[in-house]
């Protein structure tokens, strides 16, 4: 149903879950555990999915905190579940025990974080265009208010699309080159004439390092090439299919 990562496993007082897409109750291209609010699936299937990754980390269903996820570099404080709308943003951090903070994905990188000495911890949604913008340091500057430090924290990325799947345009390259220094690193050739096949992976492990951050794992999962554990957007466009589900990666402080 979940994996767990040995470099988050040990610490104190937190507990994790890389949830695949084993272990729920929807059907059809949403089978099984679709934890996507935002998706088409039934809702109380996703309901009951969802109340399901709650007990696996230990909270109660409407303490797995989600914002709305918009591929910003915005990072956002969690005390408590959302009395209105969630926010649109795409990282969460949080010092409050028994919360649990759920980011979306089927592709984008889901990258927890932890500084048990301090506390804090943090989930971030990381695409491209949000790597690219800064979501990644955002989070680490909104765990440092909160008193963590950088040096501490143990970040680790989770299911992600791989180099070897992820082929884009020479737009997609053209905006790189104006954006990431050292751009270069993170592409190789593709068989198919100026496109190129992007290391998303890489590509946040290379501006978490640059970051200072205490240490970084990737797990080092395709989304794309596992069907049988993960959802994949682009694996779905590729099938024209109407829609997708949505992986769950959750982090939380036990009280």
């Amino acid at each position: 149903m979940f994996i767990e990562a040995p470099a988050l496993i040990g610490l104190p007082k937190i507990r994790h879950a890389f949830f695949t897409r084993q272990g729920g109750v929807s059907e059809g291209i949403y089978a099984s555990l679709n934890g996507g609010i935002g998706s088409s699936d039934e809702a109380e299937h996703v309901k009951e999915n969802r109340r399901r990754m709650a007990e696996a980390v230990g909270v109660k269903p409407d303490a797995l905190i989600s914002v709305y996820q918009v591929h910003s570099p915005d990072a956002v404080l969690v005390k408590g579940p959302w009395s209105s709308e969630r926010p649109k943003a795409d990282a969460m951090v949080t010092r409050t025990p028994g919360i649990a903070l759920a980011i979306t994905t089927a592709d984008c990188g889901p990258v927890l974080f932890a500084d048990h000495e301090a506390g804090v911890i943090g989930a971030t949604h990381a695409g491209w265009r949000g790597a690219v913008t800064g979501v990644l340091e955002s989070t680490l500057d909104a765990m440092e208010r909160l008193d963590a430090q950088r040096s501490r924290i143990v970040a680790v990325l989770g299911p992600t699309i791989s180099q070897k799947a992820y082929e884009v345009g020479p737009e997609f390259v053209a905006r790189f080159a104006e954006e990431a220094p050292g751009h270069e690193l993170f592409f190789r050739p593709s068989d198919k004439p100026d496109h190129a096949m992007f290391d998303l992976p890489g590509f946040i492990g290379a501006r978490l390092r640059a970051a200072g951050v205490g240490s970084f794992t990737n797990l080092d999962l395709c989304t794309y090439s596992d069907e049988e554990r993960f959802f994949s957007y682009r694996r779905t466009t590729h099938r024209k299919e109407p829609d997708y589900g949505r992986l769950i990666s959750a982090i939380t402080l036990t009280p």
